[in-house]
């Protein structure tokens, strides 16, 4: 019944006008709902690739406690910010390539592959950015095609131990200059690098009048062989030249020279700090931070490729008089004056 009235509302039964209202609010609300959902939904957490040779330690290793501050240090909170993917090998260098595909399977954002693990990540994948923590010299190994520029998907950092290993022998020799042979303990996995740190110590050795003999490790059971014959041979000295496998079996090293009464030369003030005599090196803990630098870069949208290989700038002598008062041994002030570190009493 229509009302004659203008202004009177209609007060009929049905009333055309009000389904199609209905049904434009119902249509409204099916548009805004995903929307609202998708406003809703958390961001994408990234995900970080750490592949590792050696066993997950707990606490975390120097090294990699130094990566995981230097996160923290950028903002980022693991399980909340970011999430990290762990992959180790426990010394079973097979189990590598596997352990990198599954990273690859996983999609992860950026894999930090430690030295050791680098090869494995590489063959992987060419496409998700690779961060390495202290390689020895990538542009040798092939890995990179300049230090400034490295194309492809691997950047990080360089860690220069061929370098290192000559004035390694040059300071050691300086400290005890009766010394005339010394053994050389080495991991020979580390490639193109690992051959170039054993020529800059025969280099170093022609130049010093020192006769060196290498010791190579490869896994646990070979440090058995090297300690034997050490024994046996009774060298003057000893260069444990860094990495990942000596980092791990330092305790018994030091354990080994301190029953033999040997001198040490090590690649890490931890070395030093856990007994062994010297070490000269850049930072290990302080090439791992500032992969993390890489990672925070990387995930903000830079490309791998385009990010310089930092190598270090400053190296640092660590002494420890405790054990060189142990060994009977009286060090040069000329060694104690460049010493950045002097630990003991």
């Amino acid at each position: 019944m229509r009302s004659d009235n203008p202004g009177q509302q209609c007060r009929c039964h049905y009333c055309p006008i009000a389904p199609v209202v209905l049904i434009l609010i119902l249509v409204a609300g099916l548009l805004v709902a995903p929307l609202a959902a998708e406003a809703q939904r958390p961001a994408k957490v990234p995900r970080i690739g750490y592949l590792i040779v050696s066993p997950l330690a707990d606490p975390p290793s120097a090294e990699r406690e130094a990566f995981l501050q230097g996160l923290r240090e950028l903002g980022y909170v693991e399980g909340q910010s970011i999430s990290i993917v762990y992959r180790s090998a426990n010394w079973n260098r097979e189990l590598l390539p596997d352990l990198a595909e599954e990273l690859v399977d996983l999609k992860v954002d950026v894999i930090v592959a430690v030295p050791g693990a680098i090869d494995a990540a590489r063959q992987a994948t060419r496409t998700i950015p690779i961060v390495i923590p202290g390689a020895g010299d990538p542009v040798a190994a092939g890995l990179v095609t300049s230090l400034a520029r490295p194309g492809g998907n691997i950047t990080g950092t360089a860690f220069a131990p061929a370098e290192m290993a000559g004035k390694q022998l040059a300071l050691l020799k300086e400290a005890l200059p009766k010394i005339s042979r010394v053994a050389v303990l080495r991991d020979p996995g580390g490639g193109e690098g690992a051959r170039r740190e054993l020529q800059e110590i025969q280099a170093a050795a022609r130049m010093l009048g020192v006769t060196v003999e290498s010791m190579d490790v490869r896994d646990a059971k070979d440090f058995l062989g090297a300690f034997s014959a050490m024994t046996r041979k009774r060298p003057d000295a000893l260069i444990t030249v860094l990495s990942q496998l000596t980092s791990a079996y330092r305790p018994i090293i030091v354990e080994f020279a301190t029953k033999q009464r040997l001198p040490t030369m090590f690649g890490q003030r931890a070395d030093v700090e856990a007994g062994g005599l010297m070490s000269y090196s850049a930072s290990a803990a302080e090439q791992f931070r500032r992969a993390a630098g890489y990672v925070d870069r990387i995930l903000k949208g830079a490309r791998p490729g385009d990010l310089p290989i930092e190598r270090p700038t400053k190296f640092e002598l660590v002494v420890n008089l405790k054990v060189a008062r142990a060994l009977g041994l009286t060090l040069p002030q000329s060694v104690l004056i460049q010493a950045d570190s002097i630990l003991g009493p």
